[in-house]
This record gives C-alpha cells, sequence and structure tokens, in this order.
C-alpha cells in the first residue's frame, strides 16, 4: 500500500517536530512537507499534492480556515484535518464549511490523531469527540428554527384553525371548537392556504404534520 503523504502546517516549529516525530514512526505515513502560514500550506499543497493536511486553525497571514477553503476548493483530492487548541463554536462550523475533513483538539493522544489520519485517508469525516455534541446541538437548533420559521407567517389564531384541518375537522366542527363564525373560519382556511401555498386542505393538514405544528401553538 502507498504511503500517506502529509503536510503539516502550523506557525510554531516545535509543534511540528513533534508532530513529524509521531507521524514518522508509523511506516503508513509519509510527511513530504511543512508550512509555518496559510500561504505556504497552499503553495506546498501545490507543488507537494499531499493526501493529507494536518493544519492548525490559527495560522498568520491568513486562518486555517481560508487555507483549508481553497485547498478543498482547488485540490479535492487532498483531505484537510484542522488542529485546534480551543473548541470554538464558530470556529468549527467555519471549518466544516470550508470542507475540512476532520476536526480535533490539538490535546487529542498522539494514536488518535494517526487514527484520525487513518479515517480522513479513507474519505471519512471525523470530529474529536469533545465536539461532536455540539455539532448535533446546532443541527437540533436549525432544524427547530426551520419548523418555527415554517409557521411564521401564520397569526396565532389561524395555527389553532390549521391543527383542527390537520386534524380532519370541518369548517362548521372548527367554529364550534373556537367559537367562531363558520364565515370567519371559511376567511381564515382561504387565507392559511395562501400563505403556506398550497393548494387545498389536505396539502396544508400535511405540512402542518411535516412540520410538528402542535409544538408552535
Amino acid at each position: 500500500m502507498a504511503k500517506q503523504r502529509i503536510l503539516l502546517v502550523d506557525d510554531h516549529e516545535v509543534v511540528r517536530l513533534g508532530l513529524k516525530a509521531l507521524l514518522d514512526r508509523h511506516p503508513e505515513f509519509e510527511v513530504v512537507a511543512e508550512a509555518s502560514n496559510a500561504r505556504e500550506a497552499i503553495e506546498r499543497v501545490a507543488t507537494y499534492t499531499p493526501d493529507v493536511v494536518v493544519m492548525d486553525i490559527r495560522l498568520p497571514g491568513g486562518s486555517g480556515i481560508e487555507a483549508c477553503d481553497e485547498i478543498s476548493s482547488n485540490y479535492p483530492g487532498t483531505k484537510v484535518i484542522m488542529l485546534t487548541s480551543y473548541a470554538e463554536d464558530e470556529m468549527l462550523f467555519s471549518a466544516i464549511r470550508a470542507g475540512a475533513s476532520g476536526y480535533v483538539l490539538k490535546q487529542i493522544g498522539g494514536e488518535d490523531l494517526v487514527r484520525a489520519i487513518e479515517a480522513v485517508s479513507r474519505g471519512e469525516a471525523l470530529l474529536d469527540p469533545a465536539v461532536t455534541q455540539r455539532i448535533f446541538q446546532e443541527v437540533r437548533k436549525a432544524a427547530k428554527e426551520e419548523e418555527a420559521s415554517a409557521f411564521s407567517a401564520l397569526t396565532q389564531q389561524e395555527r389553532h384553525v390549521l391543527l383542527l384541518v390537520s386534524e380532519g375537522k370541518t369548517n362548521r366542527e372548527i367554529a364550534k371548537a373556537l367559537f367562531l363564525g363558520e364565515g370567519t373560519v371559511r376567511n381564515y382556511v382561504s387565507s392559511i392556504l395562501s400563505k403556506l401555498g398550497v393548494s387545498n386542505r389536505a396539502e396544508a393538514a400535511a405540512y402542518a404534520v411535516e412540520h410538528n405544528l402542535k409544538d408552535y401553538l
């Protein structure tokens, strides 16, 4: 099996030396180059076409995230692992958006870093366990915000009418339940269909169920 060619990027020489000493002990790895800033990192990738870049997220002359974005866009065969001292949410999500295949903390053990490089080399994505929970929390938060925005155009009364529509109630039944006139309910339903961009009650009911309307009443 061909060795995994690795580029190390960190502005601290001592850190690079430590990483190189660690990786050189593994026969399947070869550290082909080093860089101390973002611009050098991009130049070294162009010159050496490494399989994996292990890069500090904070670099002089441009962030590691910016370098990751450029590398991922122009050299899709090169995987980037972002290395950082802090589990910062904004940095984490920026790195993912920039195309990073891995995001690990510098406190990671040597063998864990080796496994991280092996994982991204196989095409897997990898997050440090310390930040994985943050990803799930953010995904859940985004999903809830998306659901809430699905009903943002409706008044509270329209949401109540829509809930009853989703339960299969007729206009007469809705009017009785909400102490409204049947004509008023008819107007509410018409307004709801228009605001949701659906053509009939069945579509409105399906929309309400899909976006968990009950959570927003």
